[in-house]
């Protein structure tokens, strides 16, 4: 079974147990958020009609929040002694899927 969902503006293909980093939700560490489903099939279904599609609902549990790795944007005019060098980290959350429920 897998899905399709989307959050933080970003659509992620997930499967059950599947660890991901996506953008920073208000959520707890330990608690569990769920996610609807913008696609979803089961590995049993050899094709899916696309307007038979079954609504699904993808639960995951919030297992930690980090910060990415440093970007730097560093610009500079030549000839006009003109430099700025700005540095930015992108917060995460990192969540493990735990079930996908087709209703």
């Amino acid at each position: 079974m897998y899905a399709i969902i989307e959050t933080g503006g970003k659509q992620y293909w997930v499967v059950p147990g599947e660890i991901l980093q996506i953008e920073k939700l208000p959520a707890e560490k330990g608690t569990e958020v769920t996610f609807k489903a913008l696609w979803s099939a089961s590995q049993e279904e050899k094709s899916a009609a696309i307007n038979k599609l079954p609504e699904a609902k993808v639960t995951a549990r919030v297992l930690r929040h980090l910060k990415s790795h440093k970007l730097m944007v560093f610009r500079k005019k030549p000839k006009k002694a003109y430099e700025r060098s700005l540095g930015h980290r992108q917060e995460l959350t990192e969540i493990e899927i735990k079930e996908i429920q087709l209703s």
